[in-house]
């Protein structure tokens, strides 16, 4: 018999919530925050936990139970056989200990980051590395999909990452800045979520910027949902995909032509600025980098790059830079041109000025609180041994392909590892990876793949064993909102009882190690409970809170409460400027690239020789873009979803909001769709000579003609018996595996094109979201 129903708070990525349960059913959920602006995401906790697509038990592929040391039948084709966990977990470490006997600990490839589930203690990844570490080590990764080429360049450029770090503050932005460009940046869909959970106050933020009557300006290929939610107040300019670089480099010139450059911060606050102008003028290469030149390579008219220089020049001007941009090939060039051209604008450090890469991921640019931090399962276990080697995370399908090969990354050479085991626990690498049928081929290769999973993912469908792990609903954590306010403190408490056979990703690794030796339970857990954990990720947070002055109740009053503490302002982190010391005193308050400035031209990256990462922002043609795209090709859009995380919640009721034709939707210019009789809704074929998928068409004049916009994130489905057509729309079934650069090794998934048709085959039935056969 159920008990009365009660209100939880827990939290996800998209921030605190309010969930109405018994204990054993979700009723509902919503925001546990006051905001105006709903967030979709915080309606789905029951889909979450009931849905049919839940891994109910431990399955083990039929053809690798039938013989586990010499497999047979095809990962991905096969059916699935229900085993107990012990058998599972027998399974999974009789093969492991044979394999790292065999091969070695760089054989083991511990999965990569995955967005996981939100919370301090229940980190997937962690948890599977922390026993992989206590087992001998493993291999790692290097870097993420979303910024892989940034997080690489910025260091050289800048001192910094800059893409995970906190932004000049919101209120000094309000206040000073006259214009403020989003470029390759949507907001309203990426600040639904954050890498712990939003602190929500990023859209209000943008809300104020909207009716600030300030100059907006949103660069992009797509009118984005935030182009309709600033309204009036923005202009939309929408270049060919992929030519940034070219159009900033028109903007530079023009500066240089009208004798806009500031040459006192460029002769003081940066180096090599001389090399790049003598690029940017044509006298090194013969091409003067003109707006007339860029206009022809990025669409956009010569007189309104000439505008654009003008309107940077005489404001105060906030470049928001996203990351869409630089998830292409060359993405390298991407932001380090973005630098340069503040630079030449001379407002970095400045109240309102300058650039800022992570305005448009949780909320950067909230004001830093006086925090009590959470302390979390991160880091290295006493004893253990980490990652014994690292592969950049988006070169994963090389690596299988090709054991031993060498590679550069980051100035260094390199070999692929031979990996003959991948325990992926809490990602869908089938749904971030590009090229999906070479990675369903270089996925045969491994000797065994255990998936940790909540879902049957395309991921866990190619599987030998797939373990059911908890959702965040059924269990206990903690988690901070805004991964740079630290606003508030929250606790995540159990809301029902876990489902079928779902275990914590924590109680089954403590088995294993147990497995591994005597007493690799108790090194596992060094002897703690989940809420004992807690308690002391819990106590580490009061500690430093006490240095900000921030007094926390004790944890078993907090955990009673059930109530989100919010922590105090700043008013010094209120009035923060990014690279303001750094402007005022260069070399008082150097930054730690290697000459302690903007590095506008990079020594060191000219030592490495790469064509593809030369020494200062070029203008590079990718292998597929606009400007040899073949007749009838289209250039493939696959920008972040508004009603998802990436691929999380693509089986929830909220599909509803944007399924066409019940398959992932393709944007449309109207001229492209009447050119190959296409109307609103019907069923389209897409097409490259990597794969096709089928989705519903959607028609607008919010797209650049000749650009194609399928969100990433939709779930594969592919069917063998309609020539392996994936019936869900799959974005990365047409995108190309290739590296960013050979300095990042970043994804470059906005490099594709692609041929776009009226379907007129057999109707086919979504299967992404049905458990596979089982018997």
């Amino acid at each position: 018999m159920a008990s009365e129903k009660k209100t939880v708070l827990t939290a996800a990525h998209w921030g605190p919530m309010l969930v109405e349960t018994d204990g054993d059913t979700v009723f509902s959920s919503r925001g546990a925050l006051a905001t105006p602006f709903e967030n979709s995401l915080q309606t789905a906790v029951r889909d979450q936990v009931h849905s049919k697509t839940r891994v109910r038990f431990p399955m083990v592929r039929k053809g690798f139970l039938t013989s586990p040391d010499n497999p047979r039948g095809v990962r991905g084709q096969d059916e699935f056989v229900r085993v107990s966990w012990d058998e599972a977990l027998d399974l999974i470490h009789a093969q492991h200990k044979r394999i790292r006997e065999s091969y070695g600990p760089a054989s083991i490839f511990a999965g990569s980051y995955g967005w996981r589930s939100n919370g301090v203690l229940h980190k997937a990844a962690t948890l599977l590395q922390r026993y992989m570490s206590l087992a001998g080590g493993y291999t790692g990764h290097l870097g993420d999909y979303s910024t892989g080429a940034a997080q690489a360049i910025m260091p050289y450029v800048v001192g910094g990452n800059e893409v995970y770090q906190q932004q000049t503050s919101w209120p000094l932005v309000l206040e000073h800045s006259d214009v403020v460009v989003l470029w390759s940046a949507n907001p309203l869909n990426t600040l639904k979520i954050a890498w712990n959970a939003s602190d929500e106050q990023g859209i209000p933020y943008f809300d104020a910027l909207r009716k600030s009557g300030k100059r907006l300006i949103c660069i992009d290929p797509m009118r984005s949902e935030t182009v309709d939610f600033l309204g009036d107040a923005a202009e939309w300019i929408a270049p060919h995909m992929g030519t940034d670089v070219a159009l900033m480099l028109g903007i530079a010139h023009t500066l240089v032509e009208n004798g806009w450059q500031d040459s006192d911060f460029l002769d003081h606050c940066t180096q090599g600025y001389e090399i790049f102008a003598a690029y940017l003028s044509g006298d090194s290469d013969g091409t003067p980098k003109t707006a007339e030149w860029a206009a022809e390579i990025c669409g956009v008219p010569a007189a309104k790059i000439r505008e654009l220089a003008a309107i940077f020049h005489h404001n105060t001007t906030m470049l928001m830079g996203g990351w869409g941009m630089q998830r292409q090939q060359f993405g390298e060039q991407k932001h380090w041109m973005m630098v340069t051209l503040a630079a030449m604008l001379g407002q970095i450090g400045t109240p309102g000025g300058g650039f800022g890469l992570s305005y448009h991921f949780a909320n950067g640019g909230n004001p830093t609180r006086r925090a009590a931090v959470l302390a979390s399962m991160q880091g290295s276990v006493q004893d253990g041994i980490d990652a014994v080697d690292k592969i950049p995370v988006a070169r994963i399908v090389e690596a299988l392909e090709n054991p031993g090969a060498p590679y550069q990354h980051n100035g260094m050479d390199r070999h692929f590892p031979d990996i003959r085991f991948v325990w992926w626990a809490g990602g869908a690498n089938f749904t971030h990876h590009q090229d999906t049928n070479r990675l369903i081929r270089a996925w045969q290769k491994p000797e065994l793949v255990v998936i940790s999973e909540c879902y049957w993912t395309a991921a866990a469908k190619h599987a030998d064993i797939v373990l059911p792990a908890t959702t965040s609903f059924e269990r206990n954590d903690l988690t901070m909102t805004g991964d740079y306010s630290n606003q508030h403190l929250v606790p995540m408490k159990q809301v029902v009882t876990p489902r079928d056979e779902a275990r914590d990703d924590f109680e089954v690794f403590a088995d294993l190690s147990e497995r591994w030796e005597t007493g690799g339970r108790q090194r596992f857990t060094e002897g703690k409970s989940d809420l004992q954990w807690l308690e002391t990720f819990y106590n580490i947070a009061a500690q430093r809170g006490a240095s900000q002055q921030v007094t926390l109740p004790p944890f078993a009053s907090f955990w009673q409460a059930n109530q989100l503490i919010e922590m105090p302002e700043s008013e010094q982190n209120a009035q923060f400027v990014r690279f303001a010391d750094f402007r005022r005193d260069p070399q008082a308050h150097p930054l730690k690239t290697a000459s302690g400035k903007i590095e506008i031209y990079s020594a060191r990256i000219a030592s490495f020789g790469y064509a593809d990462c030369p020494a200062h922002p070029m203008w590079l043609e990718p292998d597929e873009w606009h400007g040899n795209a073949e007749p009838e090709q289209l250039q493939v859009l696959s920008a972040h979803p508004a009603h998802r995380l990436h691929s999380q919640l693509s089986y929830s009721h909220l599909r509803e909001q944007y399924a066409v034709a019940g398959r992932e939707p393709i944007t449309l210019h109207p001229q492209d769709a009447a050119a190959r009789g296409i109307q609103e809704g019907d069923v389209v074929r897409v097409w490259n000579q990597r794969g096709q998928v089928l989705a519903g068409a959607t028609i607008s004049d919010g797209i650049r003609p000749g650009v194609l916009c399928i969100h990433e994130g939709g779930w594969p489905d592919l069917d063998p018996q309609a020539g392996g057509i994936c019936k869900n729309g799959a974005v990365n079934v047409l995108t190309k595996d290739l590296p960013s650069s050979r300095l990042g090794n970043g994804c470059a998934g906005n490099t594709a094109l692609a041929w776009v048709e009226k379907y007129t085959g057999p109707a086919l039935t979504l299967t992404a979201f049905d458990p596979p056969p089982s018997s």
